[in-house]
């Protein structure tokens, strides 16, 4: 158990630093803002006790706020998306339901789970961030592709680096 929660602590904290030092200093265009930061919320064990985890998503989101200065922006999104994971998951489940070892991982659900998964929260999460910004729907397509394009980036690059530190042995 301590193990667990040591691994997620690391994993929260490699993220967010990643993301505040090289991902929000990239320059990908207006379409392309990944959110790696989000990994860590969505790679919680399944059996984490959900107000745990709206309180970790509203933390992390505040934590990525005090460095983007988005004034909640950020907490709002990751709080909504750890509201809506349990119906996701739900969504999601295997036909005879999770096992009691399962992860939130490639190698425990399978690539086509994770990407339906991951990509569902993502653009829920992405949804509510980038709409936030703009407080408006004047531009709602030109937004919605920011979503799809931010979210598909960030898909891509949750996937490179579950690929790169958490292959199976």
């Amino acid at each position: 158990m301590i193990i667990v929660i040591g691994k997620n602590i690391l994993r929260f904290l490699l993220f967010i630093l990643l993301q505040i030092t090289i991902i929000r200093h990239l320059d990908l265009g207006i379409y392309f803002n990944p959110f790696l930061y989000v990994t860590a919320i969505l790679m919680l064990p399944f059996r984490t006790d959900k107000s745990l985890v709206l309180l970790i998503a509203f933390t992390t989101g505040l934590i990525i706020d005090m460095f983007y200065n988005t004034m909640g922006m950020n907490a709002a999104a990751c709080t909504f998306m750890a509201y809506c994971r349990p119906r996701v998951f739900r969504f999601y489940a295997p036909v005879g339901g999770y096992t009691a070892d399962a992860t939130a991982t490639i190698n425990s659900m399978g690539i086509r789970w994770m990407i339906g998964y991951a990509g569902t929260l993502i653009l829920l999460h992405h949804f509510i961030l980038f709409y936030l910004e703009i407080f408006s729907f004047h531009d709602f397509f030109t937004t919605l592709a920011k979503v799809i394009l931010s979210g598909i980036a960030t898909l891509i690059l949750l996937l490179i680096t579950e690929g790169i530190f958490f292959r199976s042995a």
